[in-house]
């Protein structure tokens, strides 16, 4: 078997993966499933956010503001206990029980098409507490075909999970964007192949060591509204360099990549009966997950970049990271939309900054709008954000928390109802 001089070679493994192209057929059927809703009966790895799970997941991505890591610590703030930072609702699910879609409202498979988060827009209503469970219901919001200069056509999707707690309260909703993309059409065309790898001296560490050690957890002082001024620098955050650590601590935080899932052993073989595209063989001739494009560079770079690369999601929390460090603990995150404008390739920094863009007073909530930055130690921008933040007023008091769209709670209600009742032994239609 070690010796098998009829494996195909591992350049002929690359080839048969990156052939696929993108079938019409998929974009009929998402045109299908525009605005269908269903209950998510995903699993993820996490679905009940203990105070454990709560630390691990903030760990994962070098967060360690105690609001989100200490139990104790939040007792003495306006949550009365730990809560975790907003964004990891997007990890957090239990598959919740609801009427399953028809075959023709599932929307396209996109089968060895790769796909590339490439930003998000969230918005927030309630905190996250240790033992709050979460469900999600969902549906395709658009879809678009498009010419990209990474790999020529492609499609873009914007998926809204409407994310909700045990008691049915509506705790966010996640507009996730993801590009779908030829893998050999992107390999061809070659745009980022010249991009420099980087090579660090001890000097450039001493330096990127100085941004760490001067970042700071705001803490208990709190943000007053009245005090913030529009123009104002937020600091600098460091990340990186980017590597495989960086990838598996951020998989053991919690970030398990359903529906596709890491698994090893027979629940591995498993899944690949079930997703046989999503396998491609490793220079060992070993079925190994497509995902890996994130710690193999000699997959990455049979797709078209250089070297293996970041999530997209992870910089989404590397930018909520640097957000929630500069409001305090007695503000709110009320929405955060960021971009994904360039790869974020192992070896590369990462340096966020921003300022306040304004300021404003609306119904009772005192809100300050921030813009983010995030480059590469090549001065490129490789993504922004926009955010918005509920902050305490001298005038009107604490910070106060924004309401789900009425139509969004009612649906909540709706899918949470629908859920007991099958749960309780109702058929499922």
């Amino acid at each position: 078997m070690t010796q098998n001089v009829d494996a195909p070679s591992q350049s002929e493994a690359y080839a048969a993966a990156t052939a696929a192209t993108i079938d019409p057929a998929d974009l009929a059927k998402d045109r299908r499933a525009l605005g269908v809703l269903s209950a998510s009966r995903n699993q993820e790895l996490i679905g009940t956010a203990t105070g454990e799970a709560i630390r691990n997941f903030a760990h994962g991505y070098g967060d360690d503001n105690p609001l989100f890591t200490d139990p104790d610590y939040g007792r003495g703030t306006r949550w009365g206990g730990q809560i975790a930072p907003p964004i990891m609702a997007a990890v957090l699910n239990t598959p919740l029980l609801g009427d399953r879609v028809g075959p023709e409202q599932r929307g396209g498979s996109y089968r060895g098409i790769h796909a590339f988060v490439s930003g998000g827009s969230w918005e927030w209503f309630r905190p996250i507490r240790p033992g709050d469970r979460l469900y999600s219901f969902s549906g395709l919001e658009s879809v678009e075909e498009k010419q990209s200069e990474f790999a020529g056509k492609s499609v873009v999707r914007v998926l809204r999970d409407v994310k909700i707690n045990q008691r049915a309260e509506v705790v966010g909703i996640y507009r996730t964007l993801i590009i779908y993309t030829e893998r050999k059409t992107a390999r061809d065309k070659g745009k980022y192949s010249s991009t420099p790898q980087p090579r660090y001296t001890p000097d450039d560490i001493a330096e990127l060591d100085r941004v760490y050690a001067a970042e700071q957890v705001r803490g208990a002082t709190p943000r007053i509204w009245e005090d913030i001024v529009v123009g104002e620098d937020l600091g600098t955050m460091a990340k990186g360099p980017l590597t495989t650590t960086d990838m598996i601590v951020f998989h053991a935080g919690g970030y398990g990549f359903v529906p596709y899932g890491l698994r090893t052993g027979r629940l591995a073989w498993r899944n690949r009966q079930r997703i046989p595209a999503f396998y491609v063989d490793n220079e060992h001739g070993v079925p190994d997950v497509a995902q890996r494009v994130h710690w193999d560079s000699e997959w990455a770079r049979a797709i078209g970049n250089p070297r293996a690369y970041d999530y997209g999601v992870l910089r989404e929390c590397w930018i909520h990271h640097f957000v929630t460090d500069w409001i305090g603990d007695a503000a709110f995150v009320v929405s955060q939309h960021d971009e994904i404008r360039k790869f974020n390739y192992h070896g590369d920094i990462q340096y966020l900054t921003g300022t306040v863009q304004g300021k404003r007073d609306e119904a009772g909530m005192t809100l300050v709008d921030l813009a983010v930055d995030v480059r590469n130690q090549r001065g490129e921008t490789t993504a922004q954000a926009a955010a918005t933040v509920s902050v305490p007023s001298r005038q009107y008091g604490p910070a106060l928390l924004p309401e789900p769209p009425s139509d969004v709670q009612r649906a909540a209600v709706a899918m949470w109802e629908r859920h007991g009742f099958l749960g309780s032994g109702g058929a499922d239609e």
